[in-house]
C-alpha cells in the first residue's frame, strides 16, 4: 500500500513475528511493571500493563497523540486569521497623544514692515513660531469603502481554514490507522509466543512417552537425544517473542500518547478469530471496527467513487485547487483602485515657561476636523503586479496537475489494497481449516507412535507441520486485519474519527460503551451516497 504515512508493516518484520512459533494462550493481568516468572520450567510473560480494546487505543490516540495535537493548534492559526482577515472590512481607528518641550524655541526671519509700516523694506526681524512646552492630542478614523484586497483576502482566509481542517482530519486518520496497526502488531506478537509455547509443549509431551519407551526398550537413545536438541532450539524463541511483545506494546503506547501506561496491552486473539463469524466478545470487535461497511463485496467503482468523496488528500489537493483560485484573485485585486473614507480631529495646545498640562486658558489651545475620502489608483509598479499574477497561475496549474496525479494514485491504492483484503480472507479461511486437519494429524501420528507403527520422524514432521499451520492462520487473519484497516484508510472512511473530529465524542472517556460500527455510521453514510444507495450489507464483514 503507498498511501502516504501509513505502510504495511515490512515482510521481515511479520516473518520475525511468526517463526519464532510462540505464544501463551491470554496471560494474566495485574497492576504495575510486566516482570518475568517460572512456569513448569518455562519462563512465561506476566501482562502487567494496562490492557485496552481497539476503539479505546485509538480513542485515546486521537485525544493524545502529539503530532495531531500540533495540526490542531495549526487549525487554531488558521481560524484566527479567519478573524484577521475580517478585521479589513472595519475602520481603523488610531488615537495619538504627544508632548513636546522646546528647549530653543523655533525662530524665523520675517520682513519688519510687517509690523511696523515705517520700518525700511530690507529690514529683518526675529520671529518666535512656537512655546516653550507644546501638546498635541488627535484622533483619526479610516473606514475602507472598497479594496478588492480585504474582500478577497477574506475568502482566501476562510479557503485556508477549510484547507487545514482537512488537514487535521487526514492527520486523525492517519493516527487512528497507525495505532490500529500497532494494535494488531501487539496481537501478532502474542500469537508468535503461543505458537512457540504450544510448540514447546507438544515435543515436551513426546519426549517424556519417548523416554517412557526407551527405558522399555522400544525406541533408541538417538529419538530421544534428537527431541532434547529440538526443544532446546525452540525454547531461546519465547525471550525472542517476550521482547518482541514489549516493544509492540511499547510502540502502542507511544502511538497513543498515554504518558501512564509505558506498555499497553491489546484484547484478543489472532488463532480464535473466525471470519466467518463465531466469535467472542473481544475478538469480534476486532472483526467491527470498520470505517466502511461491505467493502469486500463492493465493486471497484464503488470503491472509488467513496474515496474520491472521502480520501482526505483528495480533499486537501481539491482545497488547495480552490485556494489557488483564490490567491489568483487576490494577486489580480492589487490593480484594482481602493476607495476610503477618512476623519481627523487634533488638539493643539501650547504654553511658556513651566509646565501645565494644556495651557491656563482656551486661548491656549485650537483644534482642526477634516473628513473625505481616498481614491488611490495603482498605475505603474514596474510589472510587479502582473508578475505576481503570473506566479498564483503557475501554483494553480500546479495544484491542478497534483490533483490529477493524485487520482491515478487512488486507483492503484484501491485496486492494490482490495486485492490484499480478499486474498487474505480466502486464505484466512483456508489456513483455519489446515490448522484442524494438521491438529488431527497431528494425534493420529502420535498415536501411531505410541502404538509403534509410526517412527519419531513421522511424529517431528507432524509437529511441525501443525505449528506452520497455526502461523499461517494468525498471519492470515493478521493480514485481513491489516488490509480493512488500510483499505478504510485509502478509501477515507477511518472509524471513530470524524465523529471524534466534530467534536461529538472528545471528552475522557471516549471510545467506551459504542461499537466500532456505530462509530463509523456518520463516516460510511456519507461514503455510501456518494457510491449510490448502497444497503450497507455486510455488516462490516
Amino acid at each position: 500500500m503507498v498511501y502516504p504515512g501509513i505502510q504495511r508493516p515490512p515482510a521481515r518484520a511479520r516473518r520475525c513475528a511468526v517463526s519464532v512459533l510462540a505464544v501463551t494462550a491470554l496471560l494474566a493481568l495485574a497492576p504495575g511493571r510486566a516482570h518475568a516468572q517460572q512456569a513448569g520450567g518455562v519462563t512465561t510473560l506476566t501482562r502487567a500493563q494496562t490492557e485496552f480494546t481497539l476503539e479505546q487505543a485509538v480513542a485515546a490516540g486521537l485525544r493524545s497523540n502529539r503530532n495531531l495535537r500540533v495540526e490542531e493548534l495549526e487549525l487554531e492559526r488558521a481560524e484566527e486569521q479567519v478573524q484577521e482577515a475580517y478585521g479589513g472590512l472595519f475602520p481603523d481607528i488610531d488615537g495619538t497623544l504627544t508632548y513636546q518641550r522646546n528647549i530653543m524655541v523655533p525662530e524665523a526671519f520675517l520682513p519688519a514692515f510687517i509690523f511696523d509700516p515705517n520700518a525700511p523694506p530690507d529690514e529683518l526681524i526675529p520671529v518666535r513660531f512656537g512655546a516653550d512646552n507644546q501638546w498635541t492630542a488627535g484622533i483619526s478614523i479610516n473606514q475602507p469603502l472598497f479594496d478588492g484586497r480585504v474582500f478577497i483576502g477574506v475568502g482566501a482566509a476562510g479557503q485556508f481554514k477549510m484547507l487545514q481542517t482537512e488537514v487535521v482530519r487526514g492527520s486523525a486518520q492517519q493516527v487512528a490507522t497507525g495505532v490500529r496497526l500497532a494494535y494488531y502488531n501487539v496481537l501478532l506478537a502474542h500469537e508468535a509466543r503461543r505458537v512457540t509455547e504450544n510448540s514447546i509443549s507438544r515435543v515436551e509431551q513426546t519426549l517424556r512417552e519417548t523416554q517412557a519407551m526407551n527405558r522399555a526398550g522400544l525406541t533408541g537413545s538417538y529419538d530421544v537425544l534428537r527431541l532434547e536438541v529440538q526443544l532446546a532450539n525452540l525454547r531461546p524463541n519465547l525471550r525472542r517473542t517476550a521482547n518482541e511483545i514489549a516493544q509492540t506494546e511499547r510502540q502502542l503506547s507511544l502511538l497513543m500518547g498515554d504518558d501512564q501506561v509505558e506498555r499497553a496491552g491489546a484484547m484478543g486473539a489472532l488463532y480464535l478469530v473466525d471470519t466467518g463469524g463465531n466469535n467472542d466478545t473481544a475478538n469480534r470487535a476486532l472483526l467491527d471496527f470498520v470505517g466502511f461497511r461491505g467493502a469486500e463485496e463492493a465493486t471497484f467503482d464503488e470503491l472509488f467513487a467513496a474515496a474520491m468523496e472521502m480520501r482526505s488528500d483528495i480533499r486537501q489537493a481539491r482545497l488547495q485547487k480552490e485556494l489557488e483560485v483564490v490567491q489568483v484573485k487576490l494577486a489580480k485585486s492589487e490593480l484594482l483602485p481602493r476607495l476610503s473614507a477618512f476623519f481627523n480631529f487634533n488638539l493643539l495646545a501650547q504654553e511658556n515657561g513651566a509646565l501645565n498640562f494644556f495651557g491656563e486658558s482656551p486661548n491656549q489651545r485650537t483644534s482642526t476636523a477634516v473628513v473625505g475620502v481616498q481614491l488611490e489608483v495603482p498605475i505603474f509598479a514596474g510589472f510587479e503586479r502582473l508578475n505576481r499574477v503570473d506566479q498564483r497561475r503557475v501554483e494553480l496549474r500546479k495544484a491542478e496537475t497534483r490533483l490529477i496525479d493524485l487520482e491515478q494514485q487512488v486507483r492503484d491504492d484501491i485496486e492494490t489494497v482490495a486485492a490484499d483484503l480478499s486474498e487474505a480472507r480466502a486464505r484466512a479461511e483456508a489456513q483455519q481449516r489446515a490448522v484442524g486437519e494438521a491438529q488431527r494429524g497431528f494425534e493420529i501420528i502420535t498415536a501411531q507412535y505410541l502404538a509403534g507403527t509410526s517412527s519419531r520422524l513421522e511424529v517431528t514432521d507432524a509437529e511441525l507441520a501443525l505449528r506452520q499451520a497455526e502461523q499461517n492462520y494468525a498471519l492470515a487473519v493478521y493480514d485481513y486485519l491489516n488490509a480493512y484497516a488500510t483499505l478504510d484508510l485509502a478509501i477515507g472512511v477511518v472509524p471513530m474519527v470524524d465523529p471524534v473530529f466534530q467534536g461529538s465524542t472528545r471528552r475522557a472517556d471516549a471510545g467506551a460503551g459504542e461499537t466500532g460500527r456505530d462509530r463509523g455510521i456518520d463516516d460510511t453514510e456519507r461514503a455510501e451516497s456518494a457510491m449510490g444507495d448502497r444497503s450497507g450489507e455486510g455488516e462490516g464483514q
